[in-house]
C-alpha cells in the first residue's frame, strides 16, 4: 500500500509540475506579445500581422570647440555599432561569398579568425537572428571599408549590413591641455553640471535633435529608418585661446612647478586691446607626485593677491592727489600698526627712498604710506579702489567666478588693521583673472575689458554670431596717474624686484608679488606656505599681451621674481620669437604670384586651413580625412583617397610627416630616402601588413 502511494505522489509532482512549467511558457509567451499594454504583433488593414514601431530622437553630432585659428580643442569622433541581417542574404550568394566575407571581417577585425566569423554567421543565419553584432565602436573609415566588402555591398536589404548605429564621443585631441576651461556637462539625477566653455556655450553646441523610427524584435528595439527629420548639428565655438601660446604657458608653468614642488598654479594670457583670453592654465600636484588639470583656480579661486595689489594703492593715492612719486618716505623695515609689526623682505630696510624706488623694490612702507593718506576718511580709499572696478565680478559666461573681497568700513571683518594691510595686499581676496584684469587696464591706457574666451560662433563655415570687445569702463583713472603707473611697473623690471627678468629683445612692465596664504593643503601646524606671483604686460612702450603667473605654496623659494617671474619671462620671450606682428617680413617688397600654389596631398583639415588663410577658393569632394590636390588656374579641387587603415597605406604625393604617420600608424616602420613628396614606396598600398616591417619611402622634390 505504501509503494501505490509513493507513486501516486510521483505522479501528482511530474503532472503539476508540467502545469508549472506550461504556465511560466504561457506567461513569457504573453510578456513577449506585450509590451506596456501594447500588443508585438499588431493587426494591419488587410488583416496581416505586423512588426510594431516607434519614432525616437535622433541626437545630433555636437559642435567643434575650436581655438583662434580653428584647431579643434575639442571635437566629435563618431563610431559605429556594425550588425548584420543574415537572413535577408540570397542563398546562392551566401554561400558563394560567406568565407571571402569573413576573410575581410578578419583582416579588418582580427580578434577573430575567419572561420571563427563564418561559424558565427551561419549559426545566426540557422536561428534565424536578424541582428547579429558584427563589430562595436568602429570608426567611419572602418564603416565605409565594410561597404566594400562581399555581400555587404549589396546594401542592406539584400547584403544584410546594419551601420546606422552610430554612437558620438566626446574627445579633446590635446589631452590634459586647457581640460578644466573646456570644460564638460554631466548629468546626476536629471540635473546637469555645466563647467567651463562647454557648459557656457550649451545652447550654441547641442544642436536640434531629429527624429527616426525605431522597430521592436525580441531582443529589444532596433533604428530601421527612415530618418523623419534630420537633426541640426551643433554650431562651432571659436574660442580667443591660441594653442601654440597655451602649449608654451602649459609646458613652461610644469617644468616651474616640478622644479619649485608647488602645490598649484596657474596662468593666464590675455590680448591687451581686445581682452581675449590666449592661454589659461590650472595644474594642480596629485598624490602620486605628478600635475594636472585640476580645479579652474584662474577664474574660481580668490586669494589675498600680496604685493601686486599695490598697484591699485598706488593708483589710489595718485589718483586722490595724496601723493607723488617723488616724495621722500623711510623704508625702515618694520612698521607698526599697533601690536602689529610688518616687515620687509630686505632685512633692515632701505632707508629713505622716494614712493617710486619704494614701488620697485616693493618695500612694505605701503602701509604706512596709505595708512598716513586715508586714515582720516578710510572710506575714501575703499570707494575709490572701488572706481577702479575692483569690487565687482567680472561677469564672464564660465561659472564659478566669485565676486572680490573688499572690506569697508562698518563691516564686522573691519579694524584699524585694515588699513594698513589693504595697502599691501591682505584683507583683500581677488581671482587671478581679476587681477589680470585690473594690469591689463594699466597696459591698455586706462580702458578696462572684460576678459572674453569666445570670439564667435560658425555654422556650416559661416559666422553667425560674433563676440566683439567689450568696455566695462574707457578710463579707470587720470591719463597723469597711468603714465606715473606705466613708468613704475617698467622700473619694477629695470632696476627693482623684477631685474632679472629683462629681454635682450624687448622690455617687461609689470609687478611681483609674494603673499601668506591659508588654504586647504595638509599644512603642518606653524608652517608657513605662501603665493608667489607676477602680473605685467610686454612689451613695454606698446603692449600685445598682459600676463599673471600664480604659483602657491612652492617649497624651494617663494619670491614672486624668481618663482612665477620666471615663468612669465619664459613665455614672454617664447611668444615673440613665433609671434609675426613683432617682427618685420623678409620679403615684404617682393610682388606677389598670380598662379595658384601647387600643395602636396594630405589632410583635408590642414590643407582647407591654409586655402582659407590665402583666401583661395577650393572645391571639397567626399568627406574623408585625406584627400589628392588637383590645382586648377583659379581654384584647387579636394577629392577623396582611401590611404588604407589595415593594409599598406597609399602615400604617394604625401609630405614625409604626413605619409610617417600613415605608415607608422599600422604598425609598420618607414624608412625616408630624399626630401619634398613622397613619389615611391616599396610596398604596393593595399597589400597586407606585417607588422614592425620596414616600408622605404622616397622623396623628390
Amino acid at each position: 500500500m505504501s509503494d501505490k502511494k509513493d507513486i501516486y505522489w510521483r505522479a501528482y509532482l511530474i503532472y503539476f509540475g508540467f502545469v508549472i512549467l506550461m504556465l511560466v511558457v504561457i506567461v513569457k509567451t504573453v510578456s513577449i506579445q506585450f509590451e506596456g499594454g501594447k500588443p508585438y504583433f499588431m493587426a494591419s488593414t488587410d488583416g496581416n500581422e505586423v512588426i510594431p514601431t516607434r519614432t525616437v530622437k535622433r541626437e545630433p553630432r555636437r559642435g567643434q570647440i575650436l581655438d583662434n585659428n580653428y584647431t579643434p580643442l575639442v571635437t566629435s569622433i563618431s563610431f559605429f555599432d556594425i550588425h548584420m541581417d543574415p537572413t535577408v542574404i540570397d542563398n546562392d550568394l551566401f554561400e558563394e561569398e560567406i568565407k571571402k566575407l569573413s576573410l575581410e571581417l578578419n583582416k579588418l577585425f582580427p580578434n577573430k579568425t575567419a572561420k571563427e566569423y563564418e561559424d558565427f554567421i551561419r549559426a545566426g543565419r540557422d536561428r534565424k537572428s536578424r541582428y547579429l553584432l558584427i563589430h562595436k565602436k568602429a570608426t567611419n573609415e572602418e564603416r565605409k571599408a565594410l561597404r566594400k566588402m562581399p555581400i555587404f555591398e549589396k546594401g542592406r536589404l539584400k547584403g544584410g549590413l546594419i551601420d546606422n548605429e552610430e554612437i558620438i564621443i566626446r574627445k579633446r585631441p590635446h589631452g590634459e591641455l586647457m581640460k578644466r576651461t573646456l570644460g564638460y556637462i554631466r548629468e546626476n539625477n536629471g540635473n546637469y553640471l555645466m563647467v567651463g566653455i562647454e557648459g557656457a556655450y550649451d545652447s550654441y553646441l547641442r544642436g536640434e535633435p531629429g527624429e527616426e523610427v525605431e522597430q521592436k524584435i525580441s531582443t529589444g528595439w532596433k533604428k530601421i529608418g527612415p530618418i523623419i527629420k534630420e537633426p541640426v548639428e551643433g554650431a562651432n565655438v571659436v574660442t580667443t585661446i591660441d594653442k601654440e601660446i597655451q602649449e608654451v604657458a602649459h609646458t613652461e608653468l610644469m617644468n616651474q612647478m616640478q622644479k619649485q614642488e608647488a602645490e598649484s598654479g596657474c596662468v593666464i594670457v590675455m590680448d591687451v586691446k581686445t581682452g581675449y583670453i590666449k592661454a589659461i592654465v590650472n595644474l594642480k600636484k596629485h598624490e602620486n607626485g605628478n600635475y594636472y588639470e585640476s580645479y579652474n583656480k584662474a577664474i574660481g579661486t580668490k586669494e589675498v593677491p600680496g604685493s601686486t595689489f599695490k598697484l591699485a594703492s598706488l593708483m589710489a593715492a595718485l589718483e586722490d592727489g595724496k601723493i607723488t612719486l617723488q616724495d621722500r618716505v623711510n623704508a625702515k623695515g618694520v612698521y607698526k600698526f599697533y601690536n602689529d609689526r610688518l616687515y620687509d623682505s630686505h632685512q633692515g630696510g632701505y632707508g629713505e627712498i622716494s614712493i617710486q624706488e619704494a614701488f620697485e623694490v616693493s618695500s612694505n612702507v605701503f602701509s604706512e604710506i596709505i595708512n598716513d593718506a586715508y586714515k582720516s576718511e578710510p572710506q575714501a580709499f575703499v570707494d575709490r579702489l572701488k572706481s577702479f572696478g575692483l569690487g565687482d565680478s567680472l561677469g564672464i559666461p564660465i561659472k564659478g567666478e566669485p565676486k572680490p573681497t573688499l572690506y569697508e568700513p562698518g563691516m564686522p571683518q573691519w579694524s584699524g588693521l585694515s588699513l594698513p594691510w589693504m595697502a599691501i595686499g591682505y584683507e583683500v581676496q581677488q581671482t587671478p583673472l581679476q587681477t589680470l584684469t585690473f594690469y591689463n587696464a594699466v597696459a591698455n591706457n586706462g580702458k578696462l575689458v572684460k576678459p572674453q574666451f569666445v570670439r564667435e560662433i560658425t555654422r556650416a563655415n559661416q559666422v553667425v554670431e560674433t563676440f566683439p570687445p567689450v568696455v566695462i569702463k574707457e578710463r579707470i583713472c587720470s591719463e597723469s596717474t597711468l603714465k606715473d603707473l606705466q613708468k613704475c611697473l617698467d622700473g619694477v623690471v629695470k632696476r627693482g624686484t623684477g631685474k632679472a627678468l629683462q629681454s635682450a629683445y624687448f622690455d617687461i612692465a609689470g609687478k611681483t608679488g609674494t603673499a601668506q596664504i591659508l588654504d586647504n593643503f595638509n599644512t603642518v601646524e606653524g608652517e608657513k606656505k605662501y603665493q608667489a606671483s607676477f602680473v605685467g604686460y610686454f612689451p613695454a612702450d606698446d603692449p600685445i599681451y598682459s600676463c599673471i603667473v600664480v604659483i602657491s605654496a612652492p617649497t624651494k623659494n617663494i619670491y614672486g621674481a624668481v618663482v612665477s617671474g620666471t615663468v612669465f619671462n619664459a613665455i614672454a620671450n617664447k611668444v615673440y620669437a613665433s609671434s609675426l606682428e613683432y617682427h618685420q617680413p623678409v620679403n615684404g617688397s617682393d610682388s606677389r604670384k598670380n598662379d595658384l600654389p601647387v600643395s602636396k596631398d594630405g589632410s583635408r583639415y590642414h590643407l582647407n586651413q591654409v586655402y582659407k588663410a590665402f583666401n583661395i577658393k577650393r572645391h571639397n569632394s567626399g568627406s574623408g580625412e585625406w584627400v589628392n590636390t588637383n590645382t586648377g588656374s583659379r581654384s584647387v579641387k579636394l577629392e577623396e583617397r582611401y590611404v588604407g587603415v589595415t593594409t599598406v597605406p597609399n602615400v604617394i604625393g604625401m609630405t614625409a610627416k604626413d605619409a610617417i604617420y600613415l605608415i607608422e600608424r599600422t604598425g609598420l616602420r618607414a624608412e625616408i630616402k630624399g626630401f619634398g613628396k613622397v613619389i615611391k614606396q616599396s610596398m604596393d598600398p593595399g597589400t597586407e601588413i606585417i607588422k614592425g616591417k620596414v616600408i622605404k619611402i622616397e622623396l623628390k622634390k
